[in-house]
């Protein structure tokens, strides 16, 4: 998929010199962060989880934990706004995003890239079909298309029984076409005006949600769908897994 220049050699260049930096001066966020979990309660600073890299590689991705030890009280793979497992702290660190920093090393290793698909755990990925198993050619990012465009995810699987279904039938599958949009045609400026849209997504996010979110264009390439699908937006309507659960 990397076609280009920046695809084959600038993107890792970018993402090195932006990581490293991001951590210097962001050290103290995380420090301050890193102390606020420690003492919200009992459980590492730090959540681990596996999941799935370029070309299906398993990797270790590093967020704040934002929830109650799940050796204590396990669940679900994914998380609704609902979930009881979500501390309060977390709460807000999952709002804002600020979780999310500890990725930076993920960047700086080279495991994960500033933009790219989202990377979803092995118990998904091992049921891509071979379309999207295209997504896995590309570094996953800590931001993305698809990751803007479901910013409200968890608000969307909030009150849902079935969330993990839900999610693999409806949401999952429309993320993945939105992330072969990017992964396509990798560039460098619609590199930094996703990095701006993700701060952009993150301060609506304190505004009441009113109703869907409408699809809309972005860089000229990438669509907004929300919780649902129209015209406006490139992901197929009853793109969807079937009843085995493979896309």
């Amino acid at each position: 998929m990397a076609k280009n220049f920046y695809g084959r050699y600038g993107k890792r260049w970018f993402d090195a010199a932006a990581s490293a930096a991001g951590l210097v001066v962001l050290s103290p966020v995380l420090i301050g962060v890193a102390i606020a979990v420690r003492l919200s309660g009992p459980g590492p600073v730090l959540f681990r989880q596996v999941r799935m890299g370029r070309f299906g590689r398993p990797f270790r991705i590093v967020k704040f934990r934002t929830m109650i030890d799940d050796t204590v009280c396990p669940g679900n793979l994914t998380t609704a706004g609902d979930d009881l497992r979500v501390t309060r702290l977390g709460r807000w660190l999952r709002k804002t995003k600020i979780d999310e920093l500890p990725q930076l090393i993920n960047v700086l290793l080279g495991e994960m890239s500033l933009v790219g698909p989202r990377p979803e755990v092995p118990e998904y990925t091992k049921n891509y079909g071979e379309k999207y198993r295209r997504v896995l050619l590309a570094k996953p990012g800590i931001t993305g298309p698809a990751a803007n465009a479901y910013v409200r995810e968890e608000e969307i699987l909030a009150g849902r029984a079935d969330r993990e279904n839900f999610y693999a039938a409806e949401i999952l599958p429309r993320k993945l076409e939105l992330d072969l949009i990017y992964c396509e045609d990798i560039r460098f400026f619609d590199d930094v005006k996703l990095i701006f849209h993700t701060f952009r997504k993150i301060f609506e996010t304190f505004r009441p949600a009113g109703g869907d979110v409408e699809g809309r264009p972005f860089g000229g390439r990438f669509y907004e769908c929300g919780d649902r699908t129209d015209a406006n937006c490139r992901v197929p309507q009853h793109t969807k897994l079937n009843s085995r659960f493979q896309i």
